[in-house]
């Protein structure tokens, strides 16, 4: 008989590493601290809630999001399996009903006969004979906090994190808008608001001088280059937006048949499409400014936010001084670390350190080897790099095709376009995974 595995956090990687186990047949107590304790930035109680956006990437293989949701894919990831269910539409991404996928996976843990779901906060490591993941997300209770920066022998470490408004369908006006996709990808899939030059700079210069929540002084310095709020990157000069988050690449105006100066997407938020996520627009704007400014925007005059944008702490280990490879932890044989707080940014990382957590977990307690994955897999290239990085600046990271190994060319072989060369890394990425789950029966 197998022991009970504990797995501290009900998130994306939480609950990908307690269904991994108990699909194979292995006890797991599952403890979640919402809704006894709540958190800043989750909406609801459910199990695996996205909360800063409801899209997990491109699915074209030759995007960084894409190949290693097709890695995953390819190792049985269960939450995948849950989004494609609840996808919404979003062009060439796999976007998804945020609130219904939770409630889907809330329900197959809760109702699972190898899981004991159990809501209640955990504030210390468990004792170091029980097998254990620590998923508890960037989002960690302080008091289990306090105890992990006592066994990595460091303070945590920590960055912080925005949110995008989220706007009632019912409230834009659909007059001021179009509906379509980058490079027409999917059916019309965003709402797009066109932006004249003389709109554009009006918007940015009301983002500038707008009112932010205030940080204290150690704080400021914590923002996350990824996921910065759309008013940090709007003063880092007045075209930042217009070739960031705004850029107009790919969305022809039907009206006009040209470019806009810039475009704002809404993304769809829900299968029933009562409501629409600003893309690319977190903030910590005070959410009266929020309200103020954002209804300057053509269409959005009436909005109605279901959510305004926040920012949130997010908690994380200093990965490469305390995990190998495999995500265990260097010096307690049976203790694993999934999610961000080990050390990976990003929804679908989250899900794969979970799902590799859930699977190394089971193999150690079979009493087999814990191959690390090839270096040229998508999985592999972000696990070596979390276990390898530079610790003294270390910060959360994506998967980049930057982390692969570089290509190999003959002298005076002329290098593919790099849209070429990032589908053959994804080809040989993606036999290269398939190749070593067959020969490590993985």
């Amino acid at each position: 008989m197998k022991p009970t595995v504990t797995i501290v956090g009900a998130g994306l990687a939480g609950a990908e590493a307690a269904l991994q186990l108990a699909y194979r047949n292995i006890p797991v107590k599952l403890y979640e601290m919402r809704p006894k304790t709540p958190t800043e930035a989750h909406e609801t109680a459910h199990a695996g809630e996205m909360v800063c956006s409801n899209s997990l990437g491109s699915v074209e293989n030759h995007s960084a999001s894409g190949l290693l949701k097709a890695e995953l894919t390819l190792l049985g990831s269960r939450f995948l399996e849950f989004a494609n269910r609840n996808r919404v539409p979003a062009g060439s991404s796999l976007s998804v009903d945020r609130i219904r996928l939770a409630a889907d996976v809330d329900k197959a843990l809760s109702e699972h006969p190898k899981i004991e779901f159990i809501r209640e906060e955990v504030r210390q490591l468990p004792p170091e004979e029980t097998p254990t993941i620590i998923a508890s997300g960037p989002l960690t209770g302080s008091t289990l906090a306090e105890d992990l920066s006592r066994f990595t022998m460091r303070r945590h470490l920590f960055f912080f994190d925005a949110t995008s408004p989220i706007i009632r369908a019912d409230s834009i006006n659909f007059k001021q808008v179009f509906r379509g996709s980058r490079y027409g990808k999917g059916t019309a899939d965003f709402i797009n608001i066109p932006l004249t030059e003389t709109q554009y700079n009006e918007f940015v210069s009301e983002l500038v001088k707008a009112e932010s929540v205030s940080f204290r002084d150690f704080e400021s310095k914590n923002l996350f280059e990824a996921c910065l709020p759309v008013e940090e990157i709007a003063r880092r000069g007045p075209l930042s937006l217009a070739f960031g988050p705004l850029k107009p690449v790919g969305l022809e105006d039907p009206d006009t048949g040209k470019l806009a100066f810039a475009v704002i997407q809404l993304r769809q938020d829900d299968i029933q499409e009562n409501f629409y996520q600003i893309v690319g627009f977190q903030t910590r704007l005070k959410w009266g400014e929020q309200k103020r400014i954002f209804r300057t925007l053509p269409g959005l005059e009436n909005a109605e936010f279901e959510r305004f944008g926040r920012m949130h702490r997010n908690t994380y280990i200093n990965a490469p001084l305390i995990l190998s490879e495999t995500g265990k932890a260097h010096n307690r044989p049976n203790l694993f670390f999934a999610g961000q707080i080990s050390g990976v940014e990003g929804y679908v990382e989250s899900i794969c350190s979970g799902l590799l957590a859930g699977r190394y977990m089971m193999r150690l307690l079979s009493n087999q080897s814990l191959p690390p994955l090839p270096r040229e897999t998508a999985c592999g290239a972000l696990f070596h790099y979390i276990a390898h990085a530079e610790w003294q600046n270390f910060k959360p990271t994506k998967f980049t095709f930057g982390l692969l190994p570089p290509m190999e060319f003959l002298r005076g072989q002329r290098k593919p376009p790099k849209k070429q060369r990032k589908e053959l890394k994804a080809r040989k990425a993606l036999e290269s995974m398939e190749k070593w789950i067959h020969q490590e029966n993985f």
